[in-house]
């Protein structure tokens, strides 16, 4: 069975090497500023003692005030997984980094994310619409969807 690493845990261990960018973190989660996303997931990724390389889901949560963006990372050498979370607080022109340069598999996942809920990701190599066609008006995942 995998086992879920402590956020509190982890965050004490970026905190050592980003100033900043942990926003809060619990046992189930971190969550890191969207100017820090791409390093500290570099790093999530390509320190031998966390070595997440597998990105098995990506989501988003509309919560009015701002968006959430979920990463669920798995080490499959330790046998281990973490939930990383970052936010975007514009809802005209939300934008959060593309983590694809990092895991191929993000490309369908970002571009759903950006299709449902309009969350655009800067560095995305063909973020176009996947679900809906083009022209269709809105985001249907939105709460402020009509």
């Amino acid at each position: 069975m995998t086992v879920a690493l402590s956020g509190i845990e982890v965050a004490r261990k970026l905190a050592e090497h980003f100033t900043g960018a942990i926003v809060e973190s619990s046992e189930k989660a971190i969550v890191i500023s969207a100017e820090q996303l791409l390093p500290v997931m570099d790093y999530l990724k390509n320190n031998p003692e966390m070595a997440f390389s597998f990105l098995s889901d990506i989501t988003s949560t509309d919560y009015f005030d701002y968006f959430e963006i979920t990463y669920q990372l798995t080490s499959l050498e330790h046998n281990h997984k973490l939930t990383v979370k970052t936010r975007c607080y514009d809802r005209h022109k939300p934008v959060v980094p593309s983590v694809t340069g990092l895991w191929q598999g993000a490309n369908f996942m970002e571009r759903e994310i950006f299709d449902l809920m309009g969350i655009a990701f800067s560095g995305h190599p063909t973020l176009k619409r996947i679900f809906l066609w083009e022209g269709f008006e809105g985001h249907p995942l939105r709460k402020d969807y009509l």
